[in-house]
């Protein structure tokens, strides 16, 4: 989960840069067909693309890509139409949809101690970005369904993960969604130069070995569990924001910041503690 919010992070990076020349759609196309390459490439070093690219569950391959594609067109919309601050909070608040969706629709129990951890990081995502007060509008009800969609898409990869390989659920993501964006290339498209091509190259990439790696944690561990180590993008972003942007971070972000890391390494010491407990009072050869 750590090197996928890596990934993701220079990848969000880069689409900030480009996406003041260019319109969201493209950008999007363009992570999605390169992203393609290390899918790809994981396949070949895998299984390969007969036993990889068989699937039993093709329809829930197809609604995990449209959800995961809802959750990208509506993080960038909301970009568009909040401060940057403001659509940064709405969007963390998918952490605490999917904790409440992993327990109607995975059967994941969470206690008291996590269910206040989430809310505890939720808030120290408030401090960093102090939101301003006017985020009732079209905006704020944008994000909010990406931060939903967002849990629904995470939901949906551990469902699938029960019977589908990581690289199967990535494949068929990655290769719906470049389907998809393009059709809408014809009405918006504008032109890269070189450097330009090679920034949408390294988004490609970059988002595909970020997809391989959040797959594959999310069909390692719990999702109320893996969730919360997401936080740790906002402190990447702080650096990116300080070094590309001159953005110089604030002592209420340094306080925000600390909350949210020490929330997510509370929730995985919950964790451990649980599946100590829950393996002492099993037989021996019961345990996982």
């Amino acid at each position: 989960m750590l090197a996928s919010v890596l990934f993701f992070s220079l990848m969000n990076a880069l689409a900030k840069l480009l996406m003041d020349r260019f319109p969201v759609t493209e950008v999007m196309f363009f992570r999605s067909l390169f992203a393609l390459i290390p899918v790809c490439l994981s396949i070949h070093l895998g299984k390969g693309f007969a036993a990889t690219l068989y699937t039993r569950h093709p329809w829930g391959h197809m609604g995990r890509s449209l959800i995961g594609l809802t959750t990208m067109v509506a993080m960038f919309w909301s970009f568009h139409l909040l401060p940057l601050g403001d659509a940064i909070a709405l969007n963390f608040a998918a952490p605490l949809f999917l904790t409440a969706l992993s327990v109607p629709l995975l059967g994941e129990k969470v206690g008291i101690h996590r269910w206040s951890a989430v809310l505890v990081g939720f808030a120290g995502v408030l401090i960093i970005v102090q939101p301003s007060g006017d985020v009732l509008n079209l905006g704020a009800i944008i994000a909010l369904c990406g931060a939903l969609t967002n849990a629904l898409a995470m939901i949906t990869i551990r469902q699938l993960s029960r019977t589908e390989p990581p690289d199967t659920i990535v494949f068929y993501f990655t290769l719906l969604t470049t389907v998809l964006l393009g059709l809408t290339l014809p009405f918006s498209w504008v032109t890269p130069d070189p450097l330009d091509w090679l920034l949408l190259v390294a988004i490609g990439l970059l988002g595909g070995c970020g997809q391989l790696m959040l797959t594959r944690a999310y069909s390692l561990a719990p999702a109320a569990v893996v969730a919360p180590l997401n936080y740790t993008s906002l402190l990447l972003a702080v650096g990116f924001g300080w070094l590309i942007w001159s953005e110089v971070p604030t002592v209420t972000m340094a306080i925000g910041a600390a909350v949210v890391m020490a929330s997510g390494l509370y929730i995985l010491h919950r964790e451990t503690r649980r599946r100590a407990a829950a393996s002492q009072t099993l037989p021996p050869g019961d345990g996982d």
